[in-house]
């Protein structure tokens, strides 16, 4: 599979974004699709996951009510919508796939495809 993610870009506090993340290569359907993020010299970040023709889209505490994940099966793609942007949501975003259980999405290694990243900046 591979992830191609766009979306990024400069927003004021306050606004939104959109990311998205087209899969190809290979069916989409039965994959976990999960969202990351990466800040200077922190840690890779779960956000949100959710399997294609399945369950979710779950949340970490850090985004909920803020960021919607949504998917077009059609498409192949899958969407993050990102409101009420902080600065402290600056970062690079990553989507990625993987066949995996509920309990292992907020795990890094449980996902094998990773798409390139979109710079996110959120400017106070």
């Amino acid at each position: 599979v591979q992830l191609q993610a766009s979306g990024g870009g400069l927003a004021q506090a306050g606004g939104s974004l959109r990311l998205s993340c087209a899969a190809s290569g290979r069916t989409f359907s039965g994959y976990v699709i999960g969202w990351f993020r990466q800040a200077p010299e922190k840690d890779r970040e779960w956000l949100a996951a959710t399997r294609v023709n399945g369950w979710g889209p779950y949340y970490a505490n850090a985004v909920k009510g803020r960021f919607t994940m949504s998917r077009d099966n059609t498409k192949s793609t899958v969407y993050l919508q990102m409101d009420s942007l902080k600065p402290e949501d600056t970062a690079v975003y990553y989507c990625a796939a993987g066949n995996l259980i509920l309990s292992s999405i907020r795990n890094i290694g449980s996902y094998a495809y990773w798409g390139q990243g979109t710079q996110v900046t959120v400017s106070s």
